[in-house]
């Protein structure tokens, strides 16, 4: 039977960034400017010249890369699309990476600490609703209003509530607006655990079920609790 691949949208953006170290052209004028001085200095006809004098641009070369070792930066590495198949998955697939990514980017612009912590708590939610997803298909429609106005609503008011932050002044309106969005958070958390709590709804279902079989079977053979018969066969013959 083949094994049936795992997928997620798990996101983090530290990974889609790789450590490149750009070399530094200065061992290479040195290297450079070895042949020249030697040039000027000696003379540079003879095989065992082109020798001496590669020998010596080699050292300088090494020599000033221990120096001169270059600068490392981290530059974005870009992310391979999961393709399924599916144009309806692909979609979820792209927009539930979209939505993840905003999260995290407003969350990090978000000095206050409580706040943060409840987006990274949304992140959490919503990911998993999405992982979800992508293991259920068939449960795709269950999400079409979550997708379509719950979570870009609230990545909206988080937007808002970064540019309201970012002004630097505590005006009445500003304050109030915020405050707003702080005090609904906790009523939006609740809200995608419950939808996430609604997809496993069929599963609750059928775990409860293939329960109360087990019981009435375990139950007719007498392996239940209580149900085992604990009086001795009698002899026969006796």
């Amino acid at each position: 039977m083949k094994e049936k691949k795992s997928r997620s949208l798990s996101i983090q953006p530290e990974e889609t960034k790789v450590k490149v170290i750009r070399p530094s052209p200065i061992p290479f004028y040195a290297a450079a400017a070895s042949w020249v001085i030697y040039a000027l200095l000696l003379p540079l006809y003879r095989l065992t010249d082109f020798f001496i004098v590669a020998c010596v641009s080699l050292a300088a070369y090494f020599s000033f890369r221990k120096i001169f070792p270059g600068k490392t930066e981290m530059i974005e590495e870009p992310v391979q699309q999961e393709e399924t198949g599916d144009d309806a998955m692909d979609r979820v697939i792209v927009e539930g990476r979209e939505y993840l990514r905003q999260i995290r980017e407003v969350n990090d612009g978000i000095p206050d600490p409580i706040l943060s912590e409840k987006i990274y708590r949304l992140e959490d939610v919503t990911r998993k609703i999405f992982d979800h997803i992508l293991q259920n298909p068939k449960k795709m429609p269950q999400i079409r209003k979550f997708m379509g106005y719950y979570l870009p609503t609230t990545l909206k008011l988080l937007k808002a509530y970064e540019t309201l932050d970012k002004q630097g002044i505590k005006g009445e309106n500003i304050q109030s607006s915020m405050h707003d969005v702080e005090m609904m958070m906790d009523t939006i958390i609740a809200a995608f655990e419950k939808q996430l709590d609604n997809l496993f709804q069929e599963d609750a279902l059928d775990i409860s079920s293939d329960i109360t079989v087990l019981e009435t079977m375990l139950a007719q053979e007498g392996l239940s609790a209580g149900g085992f018969s604990t009086e001795q066969p009698s002899a026969k013959g006796k």
